[in-house]
């Protein structure tokens, strides 16, 4: 037993599990909690935002990119609010993002006293955007509420979670027993018997297509494999990127994976909600569906699976090639590489896009991480851009939260510092934490950003043009002088008004790895990917 305050017996139990780096913005509510991130900065940094949200899509990012648990801290009200949307998209993203929220006084939590910061049912709001969520109430607490979070965030389907603790809490002193360890995570046992079943299915289907998600991010070998075994094409729209190598001619996105969609007889999906193909490809009596998933409800939901595997996607299915060994099927490599040939000559028309990811792809090289937007350009690197290695491409879930992308990539770059990282934003959507940049240079974080510069909220004016007779509201912008506002906090920046000045803007920009650079990018009204992104059903 050790005499601690609540906050030091919190970050000792953030130690414990491993992290390393708390995101945060200070306040008077959480004080205490800062002296003691103080006491423990030998073994656990804080980088500090400048707004909250930047707190929270920092840890987000970060968690993005590891895999692994992250924190971030703000004050209660208006800084829970102000960071609610990276806990949001973390749900959406099933990204471990832990928040640490401060609270008023105790005794006075639902009394309506008007207390600065104070919101009305705090946890109610919280509980209804994090998976697992508690409050604080004493020291001796601390340790096993921070580790049940942990493991919270850690078992089945991973995902957010966040502590409260009132501003009198924080700073009290109790006798603690400290965690030696986090606590062990529940391993459920494969069913074995549904993997003899979708084993059988997947050996008897004539054309397999596999889908995969962000529960796939880690079994990257295994999609491989099973891949090449069952010589089924990998469909992943953003999260599942990467599961299996872009390069590879098996690696397809939208418009072949529709294609392919509709020519199955089995679907493998792997931590994934096959939203495209079950909301818009349509479904039949003749499609069988297998899921692998680390969350029980989804097998059921839009349609009960034929075979649910429950459970993490790595282990589940080695156990399923096992099932299938000796299994062998007539190679289909030349006809995917004929597929993707012919479905590359389509896409032809989204040019400049093609050039400007092109660049990009080769300035990052095969490790490097690219961050994409709520933007033209971030929808058609979603069709367009190979993605070679798992957590190699950041994408925003269901939640496609315009703006996330700028502050969600520093903590990328904070967290990947020995890789280069670009994030791709519009000018609508990079104003939503551009100042930023000035935790990127106050921290020395390299990260990139290239800037596509539209004047406009691209896709809002697109939209208003085709559909609604060119009547035009809140869609055009008035922006800054990019390059001057980033050298206004000392970050490097230029434009590149081509692909060929991007390409040679990133290649020295990469070089810089102690501060941040911006390219701005002026462009006009870029070809629209939405017809190889809306296409109609296929069966159904």
């Amino acid at each position: 037993m050790k005499r601690m305050t609540t906050a030091e017996a919190t970050v000792e139990g953030l130690i414990v599990h491993g992290l390393d780096t708390v995101y945060a913005l200070p306040g008077v509510h959480n004080d205490p909690l800062f002296d003691a991130l103080f006491k423990a900065k030998d073994r656990i940094r804080t980088v500090h935002t400048r707004h909250e949200q930047g707190a929270g899509y920092m840890a987000l990012g970060a968690a993005l990119a590891t895999g692994k648990p992250q924190a971030y801290a703000v004050v209660p009200g208006p800084g829970l609010l102000n960071s609610a949307t990276a806990l949001l998209t973390a749900h959406a993203t099933n990204a471990p993002v832990l928040g640490l929220i401060g609270q008023i006084a105790q005794s006075h939590i639902g009394r309506g006293y008007g207390h600065l910061h104070e919101v009305r049912d705090q946890a109610g709001i919280i509980n209804r955007i994090v998976d697992f969520s508690a409050r604080i109430k004493t020291p001796a607490e601390a340790p096993r509420l921070v580790a049940d979070a942990f493991r919270a965030m850690r078992s089945g389907r991973p995902g957010p979670a966040a502590l409260e603790c009132a501003i009198d809490v924080w700073g009290r002193f109790g006798m603690v027993a400290p965690l030696a360890a986090p606590l062990p995570l529940p391993a459920p046992p494969i069913d074995e018997d549904a993997v003899a079943a979708a084993a059988i299915c997947l050996a008897t289907a004539q054309r397999v297509l596999i889908v995969t998600g962000g529960g796939a991010q880690d079994a990257g070998p295994e999609v491989t494999a099973l891949s090449e075994l069952l010589q089924a094409p990998v469909f992943a729209h953003r999260r599942g990127r990467g599961a299996l190598d872009g390069r590879s001619p098996f690696a397809v996105t939208l418009p072949l994976a529709r294609e392919l969609w509709g020519e199955a007889d089995v679907i493998l999906g792997i931590g994934t909600r096959l939203y495209n193909g079950f909301q818009h490809w349509g479904v039949d009596e003749k499609l069988a569906v297998i899921r692998v998933d680390a969350d029980p409800e989804e097998p059921d939901r839009f349609r009960k699976a034929e075979v649910a595997l429950v459970g993490d996607a790595a282990p589940i299915l080695r156990r399923l090639i096992a099932a299938l060994d000796g299994h062998h099927r007539a190679s289909r490599h030349d006809e995917m590489v004929e597929r993707q040939a012919k479905w590359r000559k389509r896409v032809e028309k989204l040019s400049p896009q093609i050039e400007f990811l092109d660049a990009i792809r080769d300035a990052l090289g095969a490790d490097g991480v690219l961050v994409d937007e709520v933007t033209q350009m971030g929808f058609a690197a979603r069709l367009l851009y190979p993605v070679y290695k798992p957590r190699t491409f950041i994408s925003p879930g269901f939640q496609d939260s315009l703006g996330w992308g700028y502050a969600t990539a520093l903590g990328v770059q904070d967290a990947l510092r020995d890789k280069p990282v670009i994030a791709i934003s519009g000018d609508g959507g990079f104003l939503f934490t551009a100042t930023e940049m000035a935790t990127a240079m106050h921290h020395r974080i390299p990260l990139t950003v290239v800037v596509f510069r539209d004047d406009a909220f691209g896709n809002v004016r697109r939209i208003q043009e085709e559909r609604y007779g060119n009547r035009l509201i809140a869609c055009d912008l008035t922006n800054p002088d990019f390059v001057r506002f980033a050298e206004s906090f000392g970050a490097a920046a230029e434009r590149a008004r081509n692909p060929q000045e991007l390409r040679s803007a990133l290649n020295r920009a990469l070089k810089r790895r102690d501060h941040p650079t911006l390219i701005e990018v002026p462009v006009g009204p870029l070809p629209s990917p939405w017809e190889f992104i809306n296409m109609p059903r296929v069966r159904g």
